[in-house]
């Protein structure tokens, strides 16, 4: 047996035993990238690395093996430090969206290219399952968004972006000509949370709080809700479908009070008697002055990442704070302020919403083109015949969505590059080199596509195939600093992943190797 200290715990350990395998008997966790349990050591991504404090040397703790009197260090600065540089020389090569350029500008930050997979499957149901987790209100705002969205598109270099906006309307009319379904709820939580206003900032707050289980009252001036959407002309907006989304909202167990004005001494009682109150009035300069709160060139001064006012347990979100047009923006001010508050709820710490590492590459070159195209359809956009206002038809919309490039990674939930990358900070330009490797997409049996662009050779693959004994398998090719994962004798993915493929993209870390199933990725 070995003796040593891990973490100033001491252990024995049978010989032979790695450092990582004796961090785990104790349950310390150290990350890795390519160590995969019932293969053979293969250390490559060096994002395991520990410190022995007798000599301050680091090592690779998946092959070193245990050693008499070691007193290691998991965690420190600079094991730390170690582990960010090894991520960002892993970065420099990797290239790949995690998510996709329409996704990043998206205000509401909606899984777009999902939704498109899912209209193009004839899952409508899943569709608008997908958008209503970011976009309270996807019926109206498929009609009157200006689609911010579409600007990033990266359709638009080859043609015309895909018609996101319309796509939007269409899973989400999908729904509202169904009975209309009382949103589903967690248990309820006992918090009490006050809304001032029924506009689109306000009615997202209000869906989402009541989602989580937060009781959920709103006060508006006026005799309906809605707020700046009621002067839309009907050839723009039909009133049906605005009343059905609205209905849908306000019948889920949400109490609205109309022809309720908001004063500073309404504010402070409310204060007092809620657990966190949400202005929504939209621009309304005389009413915020009434108010008494800090005010910015624009409107209410808020907290950039929790929307807190100066006043406590008061938060403002949408137009309050800045004139727009951009409803979407409002309705994702909403579901965010809505996770703030239920993350504050249930841990008493006031946080912003979660952004996430973000792996971006830029645009596509012409020879990429013909590899985003092998998922999509040489076809040019298509029109709604019937008017925007009343939308595509399902052909229509089962057409227009096959046009999405899906630029997205299909793995990104999932994927340890990206995952580590932000428990570390890793900064993917720091190493980069001046020409990216090419994009090429290649496809396995079992819906799995391979993009080597992504690989970090970390040879897992290479492993399974070898362990599973494929006739091709993959394999490293080439020397040095030219060394790739391929298949041996230029032969096909397909060839290569007869029996493993479905493990394989299991097992991948980046997302090279990823299931395109969208049934698996909601």
């Amino acid at each position: 047996m070995v003796k040593l200290k891990i973490n100033n715990h001491p252990l024995e350990v049978p010989e032979g035993t790695t450092l990582l395998e004796a961090a785990r008997l104790l349950h310390i966790d150290i990350p890795t990238m390519c160590h995969l349990e019932g293969t053979g050591h293969f250390t490559s991504c060096m994002v395991c690395l520990v410190k022995d404090v007798r000599n301050g040397r680091l090592m690779a703790s998946c092959s070193m093996p245990a050693m008499e009197g070691m007193e290691i260090i998991t965690d420190d600065a600079e094991c730390r430090e170690s582990r960010k540089a090894s991520l960002e020389l892993l970065l420099s090569e990797h290239v790949g969206d995690c998510e996709a350029p329409c996704q990043l500008i998206c205000p509401a930050h909606m899984n777009i290219p999902l939704m498109n997979r899912l209209i193009a499957a004839g899952s409508h149901a899943k569709a608008i399952e997908v958008v209503k987790r970011d976009i309270a209100l996807p019926s109206i705002l498929g009609r009157i968004c200006p689609a911010p969205c579409e600007a990033g598109c990266r359709r638009k270099q080859l043609d015309e972006p895909v018609s996101i906006c319309l796509l939007k309307g269409f899973a989400a009319d999908q729904e509202l000509d169904k009975e209309v379904v009382p949103i589903q709820q967690e248990p309820k939580t006992g918090r009490k949370v006050a809304i001032i206003g029924a506009g689109p900032a306000g009615l997202a707050a209000a869906l989402y709080l009541n989602k989580a289980g937060h009781q959920v009252v709103i006060s508006e001036k006026k005799e309906k809700a809605g707020g700046d959407l009621l002067q839309i002309e009907e050839e723009i907006l039909p009133a049906k479908v605005m009343e059905a989304e609205l209905t849908a909202i306000l019948n889920s167990d949400i109490q609205i009070n109309y022809n309720s004005e908001v004063g500073k001494p309404e504010l402070e009682k409310l204060q007092q008697a809620y657990d966190a109150v949400v202005l929504a009035v939209g621009a309304n300069p005389e009413m915020l002055q009434q108010l008494e709160l800090e005010q910015s060139k624009t409107g209410i001064q808020v907290d950039k990442t929790t929307y807190q006012t100066s006043m406590k347990k008061v938060f403002a979100i949408g137009n309050t704070l800045r004139p727009s047009k951009l409803a979407v923006r409002s309705v994702g001010q909403g579901k965010e302020l809505a996770w703030v508050l239920n993350e504050w709820f249930e841990t008493k710490e006031l946080k912003g919403y979660p952004s996430r590492f973000n792996s971006k590459f830029g645009k596509l070159s012409k020879p990429e083109f013909d590899e985003y195209l092998k998922e999509s359809v040489d076809e040019k956009r298509w029109q709604a015949n019937r008017g925007k206002a009343i939308g595509f038809t399902k052909e229509e919309a089962v057409a227009e969505a096959k046009r999405c490039l899906h630029c997205d990674c299909r793995n990104p939930e999932s994927c340890k590059l990206r995952e580590l990358s932000d428990r570390y900070g890793a900064e993917q330009k720091r190493f980069q080199y001046d020409e990216r490797f090419v994009v090429q997409k290649e496809f396995a049996p079992q819906n799995i596509v391979y993009e080597s662009a992504k690989c970090i050779k970390c040879g897992i693959c290479v492993r399974i195939t070898q362990q599973y004994q494929e006739t091709f398998g993959f394999s490293f090719i080439g020397r040095g600093f030219d060394v790739k994962v391929g298949v041996p004798f230029s032969e096909s993915v397909e060839k290569a992943l007869e029996k493993t493929a479905a493990l394989v993209a299991e097992k991948c870390p980046t997302g090279a190797l990823a299931k395109t199933n969208t049934e698996e990725q909601i």
